[in-house]
């Protein structure tokens, strides 16, 4: 379970590049959550002489502390590709490249290896910092993509603006996750590991893991990570790796819907992560929240069409505000009032996957506009939104 702040911090951490026929932006932002537990890596061109066509991305939604989630960014990339199973360093010289078996067993190595080095560190030794992490990562090869998930963070990949492909996220409830919990002595009470711990798979979280006579993938949080491996395609547009703090507010189609129309107003990837992550936060998500977006060759383009659309979209947005301001009752022109009528009778125009929410920050601009003297609305009017019914009531445990 998770503290929260009185209001949400909204400062985002922004990244970008370019390498190897790919382009990403990313963004992380604390968010409601007392401190900032998420973390993350993107390396476009992975510094090893066979590699250097190889990039890797990552993301990692710590808890209960953010030493876990910090060390794995630093170390998972070193641990996957320097272990003896990712054969990179053949002995013959030869500039062969890892096979596809080879680079999946290497990965489930590294997050091994990884955890168990982890545990040695005083601090986790001594039970004084019981945090964990999960963690989502891809490997883009030339050929291939290769997805590893641990725990409920995400990836997908969206192909003619849908989700192609999805990893699975790790819960206590999952029939084959409650098995191990059970196998090892746990129990799944409130959807959680002995009612306590949301996610059935992590690195960290140490105090899961020492059931004696149990392997490593056998304890009741197991840091095994899920490998998945996608040939590329022509058809390929873009990746999207998250936390739950994204996914707890947006299906993965709803996501690639909205990211898709977003590619098309703006070649900003790093402005698409962050109108994501601000409509999120409108869509009710309190937790932390990094999301990392790489565009392949087949990405949509600025479109002048869609920019058009949007910029009618907006024009409509300011005469209906106009309106509702010009008919109703004084006593009616808070911005709840204006925000829930906007959201109810431009219903359906909105920008797919975002819905009203991704507009609140136009349609709170054009009313401070022709309101001047109106105290600025803080992002703590969506819960009195609830109450009407435009945003759901939480009532997803916190997470981690």
């Amino acid at each position: 379970m998770g503290a929260f702040l009185p209001k949400p911090k909204t400062e985002k951490h922004n990244e970008g590049g370019v390498g190897n026929q790919l382009r990403y932006g990313l963004c992380s932002m604390q968010g409601w959550r007392v401190e900032m537990e998420d973390a993350h890596t993107a390396v476009v061109s992975i510094p090893h002489a066979k590699l250097k066509d190889w990039s890797f991305f990552a993301v990692f939604d710590g808890h209960a502390g953010a030493r876990v989630s910090a060390f794995c960014a630093e170390e998972l990339l070193n641990h996957i590709i320097k272990n003896e199973d990712f054969k990179l360093n053949l002995k013959d010289g030869t500039e062969i490249q890892p096979s596809v078996e080879d680079v999946a067993k290497g990965i489930k190595t590294g997050f091994l290896t990884l955890d168990e080095k982890m545990r040695t560190i005083p601090e986790m030794l001594s039970g004084e910092d019981k945090s964990g992490s999960t963690a989502v990562s891809s490997i883009v090869s030339p050929k291939f993509l290769f997805f590893a998930n641990c725990g409920d963070s995400r990836a997908i990949l969206c192909r003619h603006g849908k989700c192609a492909f999805s990893t699975t996220d790790h819960k206590p409830i999952n029939p084959g996750e409650k098995e191990r919990i059970q196998n090892a002595g746990g129990s799944v009470m409130i959807q959680r590991v002995n009612g306590s711990l949301a996610v059935s798979r992590a690195l960290g979280d140490y105090e899961y893991k020492n059931v004696e006579g149990k392997g490593p993938c056998e304890q009741l949080v197991s840091p095994e990570p899920e490998i998945f491996v996608e040939e590329r395609s022509p058809e390929d547009e873009f990746m999207v790796l998250a936390c739950d703090g994204i996914w707890d507010v947006m299906t993965n189609d709803e996501l690639c819907a909205f990211i898709t129309s977003r590619m098309k107003i703006s070649s900003s990837l790093e402005e698409v992560c962050n109108q994501v992550v601000d409509t999120c936060l409108i869509k009710g998500s309190r937790d932390n929240m990094s999301i990392v977006i790489v565009a392949f060759e087949g990405a949509p383009t600025v479109c002048d069409e869609a920019v058009q659309r949007e910029k009618e979209l907006d024009e409509k947005i300011e005469h209906k505000v106009k309106e509702i301001l010009q008919r109703e009752p004084q006593e009616n022109h808070d911005f709840g009032y204006v925000l829930h009528s906007v959201a109810d009778e431009l219903m359906g125009q909105f920008p797919p996957g975002g819905g009203f929410q991704s507009k609140k920050t136009t349609i709170e601009a054009i009313y401070n506009n022709l309101k001047p003297n109106t105290e600025k609305e803080e992002v703590s009017t969506l819960f009195p939104l609830r109450k009407t019914g435009l945003l759901p009531s939480l009532t997803r445990e916190d997470a981690p």
